[in-house]
């Protein structure tokens, strides 16, 4: 068994067909843990759907209603950039559900990975690059209103930049962002994260995880947040269709390390969640999110070490 929990439904699948997002590869990181024997079926919790008042505290009472009762515009849908649909809806308050989940979860055991949301391109009041509701800001109010936590930091390395992450907690002392991203890539206006590090067309794994380092440091010497999520993206992939950096699967790999060894070392709780990936080849989507796991197992498995030697 894994010393976390992997939160998961049947249900992350928005059966797109064939769409640019590969929504499939929930399903598909769910078969290869379970296949590879890196998972069991204990380690995996099923979320419920997020509670309403829970998404209102993050998106506003009209753009909630729309989504729900299939009252959005062609062009607030063209924005979406997915096909809307009541599976897409259920999909989504899923994913925020299970957000909220592998919160709890990371506050008692240390870590979490929800297999599923890091939507975090939507803002308040509509959603956007295929991402309809924000399920990690959803998280975080809910374990505010909780008094769970009083602070948390986002850590987004997604190829494009964490907009609707940056908007939501725009002059929010109690959320530090962290974005580092493609400059020139989607979205063409970036609101401002606590942190934003623009990277040049092309950076490799080097350069990347040097720069990642630098700004990691400087964010926990600003913020001592109670809880960590992580939006691990698939798409700084050097053969990514939608990216234009130059990680392999190895950087990839080092990339999460390096997160959760700042975390480790901070002492502080980490969910993950898994982003965008559009790889030519799916199977490399699902190995690179599949190793962001292994690389919590890591973690995880390096914090309980440590903690023995003190005892």
């Amino acid at each position: 068994m894994l010393p976390f929990k992997l939160i998961y439904h049947d249900r992350y699948d928005l059966n797109l067909g064939a769409h640019v997002f590969p929504s499939q590869k929930f399903r598909l990181i769910r078969d290869k843990l379970h296949n590879d024997a890196f998972a069991s079926p204990e380690d995996f919790l099923a979320p419920e759907f997020a509670d309403d008042a829970d998404v209102l505290r993050v998106h506003t009472s009209g753009y909630v209603r729309k989504l729900k009762n299939g009252g959005l515009s062609r062009e607030e849908i063209a924005r979406l950039e997915v096909p809307y649909s009541l599976e897409l809806v259920d999909a989504v308050w899923l994913a925020a559900g299970g957000s909220i989940l592998a919160g709890q979860c990371a506050l008692r055991d240390g870590w979490a990975s929800n297999i599923g949301g890091g939507f975090h391109h939507a803002h308040p009041g509509h959603g956007e690059g295929f991402c309809a509701i924000h399920d990690v800001a959803i998280a975080i109010r809910r374990l505010q209103f909780d008094r769970a936590i009083k602070t948390a930091m986002v850590v987004d390395t997604d190829v494009h930049q964490g907009n609707g992450t940056a908007a939501i907690f725009a002059n929010d002392e109690t959320v530090f962002t962290l974005s580092i991203h493609q400059l020139n890539n989607y979205p063409f206006y970036k609101p401002p994260s606590s942190i934003d590090v623009d990277l040049p067309d092309g950076v490799g794994d080097e350069d990347y995880l040097h720069i990642l380092d630098q700004h990691l440091r400087l964010a926990f010497e600003q913020c001592s947040p109670q809880i960590l999520y992580y939006v691990g993206g698939a798409d700084p992939y050097c053969e990514d269709q939608l990216g234009g950096l130059a990680l392999t699967i190895k950087g990839l790999a080092a990339r999460d390390k390096l997160v959760f060894e700042y975390a480790r070392r901070h002492g502080v709780p980490v969910v993950t969640t898994l982003a965008g990936g559009y790889a030519r080849r799916v199977e490399d989507t699902v190995a690179i999110h599949v190793n962001t796991i292994l690389a919590v197992r890591d973690a995880a498995n390096a914090a309980i070490a440590a903690m023995k030697k003190t005892v």
